[in-house]
C-alpha cells in the first residue's frame, strides 16, 4: 500500500463541489441570455400600453378591447 493513495480524495471532493456550484450558477441566473426568445406581448398588453401612454382615448380602448375579446 502506498502512502499517497488517499491523499487526493479531499481535492477531488472540492472540485466536485466547485463544479456543482458553477452549474447551479449557470442554470439559475436570472439574466436574459442573448438570442433567447422572450415572452411575446399579447395584443391586449399592447393595447393597455397604448392607453397608458395616452395614444388612444378611453372610448377607443374599450372598443378595441371588446373586439379583441370576441
Amino acid at each position: 500500500m502506498h502512502w499517497f493513495e488517499g491523499q487526493y480524495w479531499g481535492m477531488h471532493t472540492i472540485w466536485w463541489v466547485i463544479w456543482v456550484v458553477f452549474m447551479i450558477w449557470v442554470f439559475f441566473t436570472p439574466w436574459d441570455i442573448p438570442g433567447q426568445k422572450t415572452k411575446k406581448e399579447t395584443p391586449l398588453d399592447l393595447l393597455k400600453k397604448r392607453y397608458a401612454r395616452g395614444e388612444i382615448s378611453k372610448e377607443e380602448y374599450n372598443s378595441i378591447r371588446e373586439d379583441l375579446q370576441k
